[in-house]
């Protein structure tokens, strides 16, 4: 009998010792672990989440879904408006006779061009003007008037002087390219920090070593963004000229499309444009700013002040 009184006594203070007992409010019901069916879908789409094809690609998915309910509900006219099946039939029938390939290497032809002496007069032109002053008081009004005019504003008067050739878009796409890029120099300089330069000369760093351990490594990162917005802008201008003086590539594929009704090679036209922009900028611009800020610090800088 004293060991059950000492046994109750026990069970009573050890109770008291963990807290009252919470008890759910009257008219709710305990909560209950997720379904097994909640918990693997969420296991998937974790899953998922974390494969770099699905984060490519998963986006897209609703965007072609909606794009082929509407081709298939007939919100338009077949004329003037094609499905992905149709699109994807265009795709293996232009590439079997060879069509699509030859428009392919004329346009990166023309686009390696226009890049490769954008790049080469761009980038030099951009740090004369930002690091001497009377340069820039010169040069800056001209540089703003031709950054508004756009490059397809050229075009008559490229026509007249180059006709329809190679040289006449090249000439458009450097146009394009140049001014953008002088601008984002500009401003990569005008960021490096002034004590830089003070400590730099002050230890008795002639001009070009301080260009190029100092200013250089310090506008890289907004060069690296100049390049990559440039050469944007540069993959539009080649369409445009396509378009309007191109003999071959892709814009002059899906200007003469419209020209005789084939409506699927437009969006052809359009789905080749951005996939292969994707590509490049996925593969070759992304990473090369991404590393540039990083070589400098500036992505860790970033996180630790946030």
């Amino acid at each position: 009998m004293a060991s059950d009184t000492t046994g109750t006594a026990a069970t009573t203070n050890s109770a008291k010792a963990a807290g009252p007992v919470r008890r759910p409010p009257a008219g709710r019901r305990p909560r209950r672990g997720a379904s097994p069916g909640v918990v693997r879908a969420r296991k998937v789409w974790l899953w998922l989440t974390r494969r770099a094809a699905f984060r490519t690609l998963g986006p897209f998915v609703p965007v072609i879904a909606l794009w082929w309910l509407v081709a298939e509900m007939g919100v338009f006219d077949e004329a003037f408006f094609v499905g992905p099946p149709r699109v994807v039939e265009e795709f293996g029938d232009l590439m079997e006779k060879g069509i699509l390939p030859g428009y392919l290497t004329d346009s990166l032809t023309r686009l390696a061009y226009g890049v490769g002496f954008g790049l080469a007069i761009g980038l030099p032109m951009g740090f004369v003007v930002a690091m001497f002053a009377k340069v820039r008081r010169f040069f800056w009004p001209i540089l703003l008037f031709f950054q508004a005019v756009a490059d397809i504003a050229w075009l008559p008067i490229v026509i007249v002087w180059f006709g329809f050739s190679l040289t006449a878009v090249t000439f458009v796409i450097v146009y394009t390219i140049v001014f953008p890029l002088m601008l984002s120099v500009v401003a990569g300089v005008e960021q490096v920090p002034r004590e830089l330069l003070r400590a730099a000369r002050s230890l008795g760093a002639s001009r070009t070593r301080v260009f190029f351990e100092v200013i250089l490594p310090g506008a890289l990162p907004s060069v690296a963004g100049g390049v990559r917005t440039g050469l944007g802008y540069g993959w539009r201008a080649l369409v445009a000229a396509e378009i309007i003086v191109g003999t071959s590539g892709v814009g002059f594929m899906m200007f003469d499309a419209r020209r005789v009704g084939d409506i699927s090679q437009v969006f052809l036209g359009m789905a080749v444009l951005g996939i292969l922009w994707y590509a490049l900028d996925a593969m070759v611009l992304a990473p090369f700013e991404r590393a540039t800020v990083e070589r400098w610090g500036m992505v860790r800088s970033l996180e630790a002040d946030g």
